[in-house]
């Protein structure tokens, strides 16, 4: 009798593990599948309001051409912003290893030892092919936007239709569960990427602006860079903090403007990532920061630089599903943020 209970778990912990085996071996198919998803539920209201003003066509291609307008800008901008850095890089290699090896030779003196554990990872020509890759991979970006695309303007044509099945008796009472459940997610993506859009404009802005106050090289890459990574959280702001302040070491041959860049970069990350984004999402989209570490880092190891993107809207829905069973609705409890918990 004891072993009863566990077998639904087991069944269900067997269940989790497949499918998440099945989503990291098709990732070319399931990642531009829920990218397309995600862009759906946050669109759809703009194709909507065209549709009752235009013919069905043409208020989805409006919607589409919108849509791409959004991702090429960031797409772009960020591809901009490293490529200019992978110039820097071939144009300033010896500056930044005669800083790299001026570090070092400190560090020894203090009895910190570091040479022999990194010297053989740490090379001005690997760092610069690794900032070419990525360029490359961005470049490459443009295969999976087109299947993101694709699926997207399949899906706004079948989201009017697949709402009326689930609205169907033979559905219920499954299908008025999902149309609920749906409805609040589009509601969370539509508020969690327009809190984020605002904070990437001002992180970006006041990056750009503190870059040419303190007389950085790149001030406007910098802050496209910081504009660009900030809709990845933690890993984003993690990278726009720490990739200028190795520059401005290599830049200004001493640590003390490096040390005041990295203080005031960090500042900006923390009134903007802990204090302004959290008011302006509310209580809605408060989620325990483990969980948000965890989706990011989870996700970035599934499907890369597009999984880092997504893994916090995934987790998003994961948590509205969680709370819409009676059995689930404690993992939705567990996963939320404080706000949330208290007021459930």
């Amino acid at each position: 009798m004891p072993e009863a209970p566990r077998r639904p778990m087991t069944g269900m912990l067997i269940a989790g593990i497949l499918v998440i085996a099945l989503l990291f071996v098709a990732q070319s198919v399931f990642a531009p599948l829920f990218f397309a998803l995600f862009i759906i539920a946050i669109v759809w209201p703009c194709q909507v309001a065209l549709q009752t003003r235009l013919p069905r066509l043409l208020a989805l291609l409006i919607t589409l051409i919108i849509t791409i307008g959004f991702i090429t800008v960031i797409g772009s901008s960020l591809a901009w912003g490293l490529s200019r850095l992978g110039q820097w890089l071939f144009t300033n290699a010896d500056r930044l290893q005669v800083a790299y090896s001026a570090a070092v030779d400190w560090l020894e003196q203090h009895g910190i030892a570091i040479a022999g554990p990194i010297a053989d990872w740490f090379d001005v020509s690997r760092l610069l092919s690794v900032m070419q890759g990525t360029v490359s991979r961005l470049n490459r970006f443009g295969g999976f936007a087109v299947l993101v695309l694709i699926f997207v303007m399949l899906g706004l044509l079948e989201v009017g239709d697949f709402a009326v099945r689930l609205r169907l008796p033979a559905a219920q009472p499954y299908g008025q569960i999902i149309l609920d459940a749906n409805r609040i997610i589009a509601m969370k993506f539509r508020r969690f990427m327009l809190v984020r859009t605002f904070a990437s404009i001002l992180t970006g802005l006041l990056v750009w602006l503190l870059s040419i106050g303190a007389g950085l090289e790149l001030a406007a890459a910098w802050g496209v860079i910081a504009f660009a990574f900030n809709y990845i959280p933690f890993l984003g702001p993690l990278l726009a903090t720490t990739l200028p302040t190795l520059f401005a070491i290599a830049q200004f041959d001493t640590w003390q403007p490096a040390l005041l860049i990295f203080t005031s970069l960090n500042i900006i990350q923390f009134i903007i990532g802990s204090y302004l984004e959290p008011r302006l999402a509310g209580a809605s989209l408060a989620i325990s920061p483990f969980a948000v570490i965890f989706a990011v880092f989870f996700w970035s190891f599934m499907w890369g630089l597009a999984g880092a993107f997504i893994g916090v809207p995934i987790l998003i829905a994961f948590i509205v599903f969680c709370s819409m069973a009676a059995s689930t609705k404690w993992i939705a409890t567990v996963l939320s943020g404080p706000e949330t918990a208290s007021s459930g």
